[in-house]
């Protein structure tokens, strides 16, 4: 299936590809979930991966990070194929935000921090409403401080390229444009950031491009200001 696209700037138009997947399919047992899927995020840019529940959002990103095996096409990282495994990516200054909070709720905030790449005074830059919260478990704060806890401790490793799975999961939408605006700082520093996100329009309104994904394909694309403003093509791509 062809996607549909509105007029987007070409690429020569932006900084250089830091990530690039062209014609990549990946799925789990050897069954793919995404087919012959293509994107490309600049250094500078924050680029939303849009669909429905199962459209297999969660699955390219977890293609990326080396998390599952790509069954064919080709990825390439700041120019390179990356044949590292995830830890090694993640090394390589590869950020990762997964659907699920991944912290250690018997510890404090400030022991969560530190068990990240980056510094806590980094992590407070981003988030310096848990500077009071340092002393509390992880387990006793509210969901809210727990995803920024989260987001906070990738940040803070100043990735080159973060991506970002649900981050607005169960929470309120004041909470997820915060974390928005967390990944949006990122990107002003010069990391490319891929977010897959439920609540579409927060999600349009501090990226600079989107896809729309249907049964592991790229159906349609555009920037997030064409994307706002062309609800009913939207609504048409997902169903």
């Amino acid at each position: 299936m062809k996607p549909s696209r509105l007029a987007v700037p070409s690429m020569g138009d932006v900084c250089s590809g830091a990530l690039r997947a062209d014609r990549i399919t990946a799925g789990y047992h050897g069954r793919p979930v995404i087919s012959e899927l293509d994107l490309e995020i600049s250094s500078g840019e924050i680029v939303a991966l849009l669909g429905a529940n199962g459209a297999g959002k969660t699955t390219t990103l977890r293609a990326i990070s080396g998390q599952i095996p790509i069954l064919g096409g080709e990825l390439t990282i700041n120019g390179t194929c990356p044949v590292r495994a995830f830890h090694q990516r993640v090394r390589a200054g590869l950020g990762v935000l997964p659907d699920r909070r991944c912290l250690t709720m018997a510890l404090t905030a400030a022991e969560n921090l530190r068990l990240g790449r980056g510094s806590t005074e980094a992590a407070l830059r981003y988030f310096p409403e848990l500077e009071r919260k340092l002393g509390t478990k992880a387990g006793l704060l509210s969901g809210g401080e727990q995803q920024m806890l989260s987001l906070a401790r990738v940040l803070a490793a100043e990735p080159r390229i973060v991506l970002a799975d649900e981050v607005s999961l169960g929470l309120a939408p004041k909470i997820v444009a915060r974390l928005l605006s967390a990944l949006s700082e990122s990107a002003r520093q010069g990391a490319a950031v891929l977010i897959v996100e439920q609540h579409v329009r927060l999600a349009l309104r501090v990226a600079d491009r989107a896809y729309v994904l249907r049964r592991g394909q790229v159906v349609l694309s555009g920037t997030g200001s064409e994307l706002r403003s062309d609800a009913q093509r939207l609504s048409d791509a997902y169903l």
